[in-house]
């Protein structure tokens, strides 16, 4: 989750509003040997081809290097639903076998999600997420996509320069240009009879000629009547033809195209074939023949465009019914659904899709197959033989679905070292590899390594389970190639280099604050506070102890786990009863009331996420002399803050009352005359959830207090109070916080845990929550 700045308070929202944060790519790292899996953001599968400007799809093999999945938050919540598929904070390591994990970004909420390959392969699948883990049959019928481009792009060209066979026709632009003794130029149109008249020259027939024959022609018509003339003859915009397209197609009919279109130019204008219809059998009929039966695998897959025949007036293409089809999934470089032309084998659909892609594995080809309309059957096939011998090299039938697996991400031949190395992790085996191998492949050791005894753990897998030895190694001994010490070592070997005993080069706490030499200062083990304030000076005259806050990181964590474990405990409860209300939802209205509902707890969730816990430890200093061997006079440990304020002169009363504000404290006044003076409770106030956050990080709340009206010893001012919680007194820098009712927000009655988890907020996050 990305760190947010802290404010001092954090609103959650009132019913308005919407919710949504994506990912980014996540990025891959090693915990202790075991592969951590990345998810991201991604565009959708298609079958082929980019519309202009759009972003780029994440190849296979862009995936499968990166160990990254295409997925959004959307998705990323119906995966956590799945059966079998957990989620955790922190890393499971080690995974036990067969387990896969993959670590969420922070964007989306961070933590990791695990399971066996197969449930994740389910989970995967359901939620629509592209993964190595299982093969997608969502494969669309290759080609058709191409006629879904726009018709402009592929539009002929209907001024271009012509060759000495175009036949001329009505329609057709003649552009005459003469020079010498006489200069001018003529455009003209071939009429409907196929006439052009000529200024001085006259009318001729030059319809149904070719351009070099009119050429000839229009020049020994002028040369009848000039002498020592230059003339250059060209066409301009060239005739439209009218041309049939029926059969199959997307949209049949009658088109009037340029006389320069082909085939291809005709089916684009008719939106090409429909999915009923073949690309492989494509027939020009011209005066009752078939001129031509066009391939459009040849294009597409060869780029040949041999029989894409220019069209004449009145052709007719005809697209008959599609043929044979069978699918062709998992890792080839184009995966589709193909149409077979006459007897088609194994190969020869790999070679449609462009072969096998480089993940492939090559020691397994499935085939889903209809037999006699009754029964669907798998065949397994070696598909290294088949390219090897040909064995095995079936022929496809209409209907088969082939599919190709990637090769396992699992290696098995590793070694670990872990410890006072350069670079901790895992190895590639090699047979003869020795332990002064990884020691050197890791970097070596470092400085404070204990060099005189390390540890090799080592399994043998027997009938009865695996057996573990453990055998203790002179690594100085093994860098020298003490036989002795030097041992071979063996695939799944765990090498452990401890560091020299008690290692840790500094340990340091933070003071700051009203000392009189804050700062940070280095530590020794067992070291206590007390000590440290001392070396720090002591307090100064300004300080007030009681506001004093301490926090460790160790204690952050702990309350940061606990915490973001109680919100996703909730956004569970508020995922599966925002499914069930959709679901029960009688009519379009009430299903759109519960999605801004949904929304809406999605946005409470969000909000809740960005508070981060502080690891504030409530220390209730004194007196050096006093405090010195007290119970809260703690070791310290590495990075331990304590932070002593100024007296402050504030006491601040939010949430819901009439004018949230901060007065100046006043001895006198009680929890009662600062909440009347903030203008009294709201109607919306819950009153009996009244609490004070304390400056040193405690909290009171008001059904923690006695019920009746008590009489107690105040040992930090060494007087007796009496009176219920409304009639007791405060300290500088106190807070009280009015909740609001969460009765008001209907949906929210149902969260059972929800104040307890806004309070625990309050209390680890060391910030002020005012509830809607």
């Amino acid at each position: 989750m990305p760190m947010q700045p802290d404010t001092g308070s954090l609103t959650l929202p009132s019913l308005p509003g919407s919710a949504g944060a994506w990912i980014d790519k996540g990025a891959v790292s090693t915990v202790e040997g075991s592969q951590i899996k990345g998810l991201s953001k991604g565009g959708t599968v298609s079958d082929g081809g980019q519309q202009p400007g759009t972003p780029q799809e994440t190849s296979v093999f862009e995936r499968y290097i990166s160990e990254r999945l295409d997925i959004t938050k959307k998705q990323l919540e119906i995966l956590k639903l799945q059966p079998g598929v957990f989620l955790s904070l922190t890393p499971q390591v080690p995974l036990p076998p067969g387990y896969v994990m993959f670590y969420i970004p922070v964007e989306l909420g961070g933590g990791y999600i695990y399971g066996t390959q197969e449930t994740l392969a389910n989970g995967f699948k359901v939620a629509g997420i592209g993964s190595p883990l299982y093969i997608s049959t969502e494969i669309k019928q290759f080609g058709y996509n191409l006629f879904e481009q726009p018709l402009s792009t592929y539009a002929p060209v209907d001024s271009v320069p012509v060759g000495p066979e175009y036949i001329i026709g009505p329609g057709d632009e003649i552009r005459i240009a003469i020079w010498g003794k006489v200069n001018a130029e003529f455009s003209l149109i071939i009429d409907n009879d196929g006439k052009v008249n000529i200024p001085t020259v006259g009318v001729l027939h030059i319809a149904g000629l070719s351009f070099n024959e009119a050429k000839s022609l229009i020049e020994k018509e002028f040369s009848r009547y000039y002498t020592d003339l230059k003339i250059n003859i060209s066409m301009g915009k060239l005739k439209s033809i009218m041309v049939f397209v029926v059969g199959n197609v997307n949209k049949p009919g009658t088109y009037t195209i340029s006389s320069f279109s082909t085939i291809i130019n005709a089916l684009f204008a008719a939106g090409g074939p429909s999915k009923v219809g073949t690309m492989r059998d494509i027939e020009l009929k011209r005066n009752g023949n078939t001129v031509v039966s066009l391939d459009l695998y040849d294009f597409l897959l060869k780029g040949d465009k041999t029989k894409d025949l220019r069209l004449m007036p009145d052709d007719v293409i005809f697209i008959p019914p599609v043929g044979s089809l069978a699918g062709m999934a998992g890792n080839v470089k184009v995966p589709a659904i193909y149409e077979l032309k006459g007897e088609a084998r194994i190969l020869d659909i790999i070679e449609m899709a462009g072969g096998t892609n480089n993940i492939s594995f090559k020691n397994r080809v499935q085939i889903l197959r209809i037999e006699d309309g009754k029964d669907q059957v798998i065949k397994e096939i070696d598909l290294s033989e088949v390219y090897e011998r040909g064995e095995s090299n079936i022929t496809i039938r209409d209907g088969d679905v082939v599919k190709i697996f990637p090769v396992s991400q699992t290696v098995d031949k590793v070694v670990h070292i872990t410890g006072a190395v350069k670079s901790p992790g895992t190895f590639g085996f090699d047979e003869g590899m020795m332990l002064r191998d990884i020691l050197t492949f890791s970097g070596g050791l470092l400085r404070y390594a204990n060099e005189e005894e390390a540890e090799l753990t080592r399994v043998f897998i027997t009938p009865d389970g695996p057996k573990t030895e453990r055998i203790i190694v002179n690594l100085k001994r093994a860098v020298e190639g003490d036989p002795q010490y030097n041992l071979p070592l063996r695939e799944d070997d765990y090498v452990m280099v401890r560091t020299v005993p008690e290692w840790e080069l500094y340990r340091t706490a933070i003071i700051t604050g009203e000392v009189k030499f804050p700062g940070t200062y280095t530590i020794k083990k067992g070291e206590t506070l007390s000590s440290v304030i001392e070396r720090a000076g002591g307090y100064t005259d300004k300080a007030y102890i009681k506001g004093a806050v301490f926090t460790r990181e160790s204690v952050r964590v702990l309350q940061q786990k606990q915490l973001d474990e109680a919100i996703n405990r909730l956004e569970q409860d508020i995922i599966s009863q925002s499914a069930k209300s959709i679901e029960a939802a009688l009519t379009s209205e009430e299903a759109q009331q519960q999605q801004v509902v949904t929304t809406q707890r999605r946005e409470l969730i969000s909000k809740m996420r960005i508070a981060k816990a502080k690891g504030i430890m409530a220390i209730k200093l004194d007196r050096l002399d006093k405090f010195k061997k007290s119970t809260y006079d703690i070791p310290l440990e590495n990075g331990d803050s304590l932070f002593v304020p100024e007296k402050p002169y504030q006491v601040q009363v939010i949430g819901a009352v009439y004018n949230p504000t901060a007065f100046v404290f006043n001895p006198g006044w009680t929890v009662n005359a600062y909440i009347k003076n903030a203008g009294g409770i709201t109607r919306n106030a819950e009153d009996d959830d009244i609490y004070i956050l304390k400056m040193d990080g405690t909290a009171i709340s008001k059904r923690g207090w006695s019920g009746i009206s008590t009489i107690r010893w105040d040992s930090e001012n060494d007087r007796w109070l009496s009176g219920r919680f409304m009639s007791s007194t405060l300290d500088p820098g106190d807070t009280i916080v009015i909740p609001e009712k969460i009765e008001r927000i209907v949906w929210l009655r149902e969260i059972k845990d929800l104040t307890q988890i806004l309070y625990q907020i309050a209390v680890t996050a060391g910030v002020l929550i005012i509830a809607f």
